[in-house]
């Protein structure tokens, strides 16, 4: 009897998911040669090589790392004869789309599910997910990390991988300190979401080889946090899974994969920004929720905005900037900074798309949609440098800082720039103590 010759295969992604998918899947399968990734969503991914010392024994030299752009080519030049789709926060018609231009060249077309990709841990995990990406995700996973240490619990959060450096030195990463973030040598997108946690006294993994991260972060915690990114499903196993809904987008679960599978499978649902949401948005998130998922707890919360003072923003020009991921592939034309200006009485909020250079200019030539608004694109040195010149071009008298972290650690700002805060505030019972006082016992 001939041995079957493994399946000749392409994964597409986005430096997460399909890092991941690998790793826990295909890497050591022998019924599957994986040829190639493709990469989209995140800038300067393609043109490297997924490292051999990660790739494991079956893949000596590595694996190329080219764009989506290509994918045709790609299947065509490799033979390979099924495509596997690993990214997040896209629409239903985004990935059949995908499917069909595979399907067109000859290969099957693959979702793998949570079963084959969630690694069990064994310490309690609790996942925090999200219908779409800026949703509040990370506030609440603060939030739920404070309970737990209020209840003497040591915990460990687990962030959602944004690998953009070498990918074998940031195989697995631990931020406890300021100087783990020049260790190393974050982007603007990682800090924003490992130093708050570091700032709070806790303790974050990340990284690329999430077995490997899981196992470290064991050694020293009693819960685990699973810190979700974009609308992916948890890589770990949750037994306790907080699914964020966010009411402005109120339908986007069943229209953005793989939103909609967080929602169904939540044992809690956080109704987010319903002080923002229109009442008809507030109904149509929830019931749209309740149809998936009859049976999860559901919490009513909102993201109230704080502004530093040091500076008057009535009357003046402001130059308002927001989370990046958000505004790009998220899709919000507004956020937390652009309320506060209105809300404050801003003359004007200046649209800097007239100004940008760079980076930023191709951001808003990709995501034509974004608001009048500036994301803080800062996946590398060069992208910095085109947010600092873009600030510096646009006509402004103060700026609003929206970001999850202070900004002005690392861009230079010429005007007065002030602070944007936002923290998950629960409505009425239940709470997430209580859900979190009946997990724990």
């Amino acid at each position: 009897m001939t041995q079957q010759k493994p399946r000749k295969v392409v994964i597409m992604g986005a430096a997460g998911r399909d890092f991941h998918n690998f790793n826990v899947f295909f890497r050591d399968n022998y019924a599957y040669q994986v040829m190639a990734f493709t990469a989209t969503q995140i800038p300067n991914i393609d043109g490297r090589r997924y490292p051999a010392a990660l790739a494991g024994s079956l893949y000596p030299e590595g694996i190329p790392i080219e764009t989506e752009a290509d994918l045709e080519r790609v299947l065509r030049e490799t033979e390979a004869d099924l495509a596997v789709f690993a990214y997040s926060d896209v629409t239903y018609e985004h990935v059949m789309r995908t499917g069909v231009r595979a399907m067109a060249v000859g290969a099957d077309f693959m979702l793998l599910g949570p079963e084959h990709t969630m690694v069990k841990s064994t310490k309690p995990v609790i996942a925090i997910c999200a219908s779409r990406t800026g949703a509040g995700k990370s506030q609440t996973s603060r939030l739920v990390v404070g309970i737990l240490r209020a209840m003497g619990k040591r915990v460990v959060a687990v962030r959602h991988p944004m690998p953009y450096g070498d990918l074998a030195k940031q195989a697995v990463q631990r931020f406890a300190t300021m100087d783990d973030m020049e260790l190393h040598d974050v982007t603007i997108e990682e800090r924003e979401e490992y130093e708050p946690h570091v700032v709070a006294g806790g303790v974050i993994y990340a990284g690329v080889d999430y077995e490997a991260i899981l196992r470290e972060a064991e050694k020293e915690a009693d819960i685990i946090i699973w810190d979700g990114g974009n609308n992916d499903l948890p890589f770990y196993k949750p037994d306790l899974l907080i699914t964020v809904v966010d009411t402005l987008r109120a339908d986007h679960a069943i229209h953005y994969y793989p939103g909609e599978l967080n929602v169904r499978n939540a044992d809690v649902i956080v109704l987010n920004k319903i002080d923002s949401a229109s009442l008809d948005q507030i109904e149509l998130a929830r019931n749209t929720a309740v149809a998936l998922n009859p049976d999860a707890i559901y919490i009513d919360a909102a993201s109230p905005i704080t502004v530093e003072t040091g500076a008057e923003v009535r009357g003046k020009r402001v130059l308002v900037i927001e989370d990046g991921p958000t505004l790009t592939h998220g899709e919000m034309k507004i956020g937390a900074g652009w309320v506060a200006a209105r809300n404050l009485g801003a003359a004007e909020i200046v649209d800097p798309r007239p100004y940008a250079i760079g980076a930023l200019a191709e951001t808003y030539a990709k995501y034509p949609n974004t608001g009048t608004v500036l994301p803080a694109m800062g996946y590398g040195a060069q992208q910095v440098a085109d947010l600092e010149a873009t600030i510096r071009n646009t006509p402004h008298d103060v700026v609003l800082i929206a970001t999850p972290i202070d900004l002005r650690r690392l861009v230079k700002f010429d005007k007065p720039a002030l602070r944007v805060g936002y923290e998950l505030q629960e409505i009425g019972e239940p709470t997430l103590e209580q859900v979190l006082r009946d997990f724990v016992k």
